[in-house]
This record gives C-alpha cells, structure tokens and sequence, in this order.
C-alpha cells in the first residue's frame, strides 16, 4: 500500500522547496529516488534552521546539532520538533519552509523506514552537510553585526565547497553503485573523486555568483590570502565599482572552477549512454552551471547584488530541451560541454 506521508514529503513538499532539484529528482531511476530526496528534506530543512537570522548564531547552533543527532537516530520526547516550530518555523516568511520544518517528524520516520545502507548513507549526507552549516555559523559573525569576516586561504574554501557540496557527489555516487549495479564500469573510487570535484564546481559557482550579497551579511568566501595578493580587503567589495579591480581574483577562481567543470565532465561521460535518466541528472546542473559562469564573466559589476548573474527560466528549459538531443551522444556531450567551458576561457 502506497505511503501517503512518503508520497507527500517527496512529492507536492519537495517540489515547493525546489523547483530545479525537483526536476532532477524526477528524471532519476525510480530507487534512487527516496533516499536522494530525502537527504535533501532533511538537509534543506538544517540549512533553514541555519539561515534564519531572526534567531541568534548561538540558538541556531544549538537546535542544528540538536537536528544532526535526531537524524543519527537519537532519541528526543518530541522536544526537539516543539523548539523547532516554536522557534523556527514561526519565523518562515515562505510557507512551504515553514511546513517542511512542521513536518521533520514525520521525515524522520521515513528516514527510519529506509533500508539500512540507504538510511546509513542519508545519516552520513546529512551530517557532513550540516558540518558545513555548523562552519558557517562559527566562522561568520552574526549577520546583524555589520561584521565582516573572510577565510583563511584557498584551502578553507575547499574545505567549505565539499562540506556543502563535493560530499554529495559522493554521496550520489554511492546511491549509484546501489541502486544500479553494474552501471558504472569505473572504479569506485575514481567515480567517488570525480563526483567530488563535481560538487565543488557547482558550490564555487554559487560563492561566486552569490558574492556581493554574501558580503552583506558578513561572510566573504574569497580566502584572505587570496585577497591580500590582489591588494584588496573584504570591505572594499562591499563597492560594486571595486568589480573590475577585484577581476583578476575572479579570474583565477574561475579558473579553478572550470577545472572542476571538467572533473564534472568525465563523470557524466562514464555513465553509460542507456542510463539516459541518470545522465541528464548530471548534464543538466553542469549545463546552467557554465551558463552562469558565462553570465558572470561578462559581468562588470558581478560584486553588485543588485546585478546577480543568474540564468533566466527560459534559458533553463532551452537547456533542457536541447540536452535531450545530445544526452545520448558521448561526443555531443563533450562538445557541448567542452564548447562552453571554452566561451567562458576565451573572455578571461
């Protein structure tokens, strides 16, 4: 018999979080699904928790630890999912953030009634996500203060792209490996890395599109160290007319970005052209990926949140559509990708 509170949370409640990652969720081989959408519940339920400003860095904190041990299975008297609506979901201005946060409960029984390796595996997603979450929090200053504050160096930022990102390409890897076996003929390992590297390309894609705004409530991922070579300081590009000075830190995290983007390529490429669903699940994120990317490298005034490289709709169904005529074709992949990737070089 069909399970209405798991055909709701992964269904009209999903597709109110997200729109994209819903079209992608869709498309996926039906095994696939569950876990996959209910890692993302869950995670996108934290990051809600972790985002709302309303509440103190502190309470925040302690109610996304308190989340992090329900998910790995502590017990709780229901007061956890009390403090949460009384909290949290009171001060949601979007309603279906408000219902998702309302409905953890019940999540959390789905969770419980997945198989023990896919229950294992959302426990480990979620927990590294919410590690991410947790670094934000105590790296950052409150985003009331007026504070600023950067990373380190580069190596901070990588640590931060795969704690909220590169860990899901891992963890759609192993979903991969047990939910269609025999599918993906490299080593596990090898698939692992590069699903890593994947994940990174579309978070750094974020922190650079996302910057100008980022900066307004504190937090500047661009490492210091990156910073102070440049001869710019996180305050200055809180002046979208610092965009073209600040250009060349742009240019050389674009750089590595791409570099990512290609990582990103060769896991879609060994995925077997039969496996069209779970192909389009990769190509589709790395499509508007290197859209935005072009968009942004043509933006002069890409510190502006007013002036936020973002692909329109249209262009994503245009994306959409198209892949479907090539996603079958290891060469017209390459090239459609590869073709981007050099748009993007040719103007840095």
């Amino acid at each position: 018999m069909p399970n209405p509170t798991r055909a709701f949370l992964l269904g009209p409640l999903l597709k109110g979080v997200s729109r994209s990652f819903y079209l992608t969720l869709r498309v996926l081989p039906a095994g696939m699904r569950d876990p996959i959408g209910l890692a993302y519940l869950l995670a996108r339920a934290a990051d809600t928790i972790a985002d709302t400003s309303l509440i103190s860095p502190e309470q925040r904190l302690a109610l996304l630890l308190s989340l992090r041990e329900q998910v790995n299975g502590a017990t709780d008297d229901g007061a956890l999912l009390r403090r949460m609506a009384d909290e949290v979901a009171s001060q949601q201005v979007q309603s279906d953030e408000k219902v998702l946060l309302e409905s953890l409960g019940p999540a959390l029984d789905v969770l419980s009634q997945l198989s023990e390796a896919d229950r294992k595996a959302v426990r480990e997603i979620v927990t590294t996500l919410t590690e991410g979450m947790e670094f934000d929090l105590r790296t950052f200053p409150d985003e009331r203060s007026g504070q600023i504050a950067a990373l380190s160096g580069y190596d901070d930022l990588d640590r931060y792209t795969y704690l909220v990102a590169g860990c899901v390409g891992e963890f759609w890897t192993t979903m991969t490996y047990a939910h269609m076996p025999g599918t993906l003929k490299e080593h596990p390992g090898t698939m692992a890395h590069r699903g890593v590297r994947f994940g990174k390309a579309l978070q750094m894609t974020n922190v650079l599109r996302d910057c100008g705004k980022d900066l307004r409530i504190g937090r500047c991922y661009l490492p210091q160290s990156m910073l102070d070579q440049y001869g710019l300081a996180a305050r200055e590009l809180l002046v979208p007319a610092n965009s073209l000075r600040a250009r060349p830190l742009l240019v050389e995290l674009l750089r590595k970005t791409l570099d990512h983007f290609r990582e990103a390529l060769d896991y879609t490429l060994a995925i077997p052209a039969f496996s069209v669903r779970l192909r389009l699940a990769c190509l589709w994120p790395i499509l508007i990926g290197l859209e935005t990317l072009l968009l942004l490298v043509d933006n002069d005034a890409w510190l502006d949140p007013q002036k936020v490289s973002k692909v329109r709709r249209n262009t994503v169904y245009r994306i959409i559509a198209s892949s479907l005529l090539l996603v079958s074709s290891n060469g017209l992949v390459r090239n459609a990708i590869e073709n981007r990737i050099g748009l993007i070089e040719a103007r840095l």
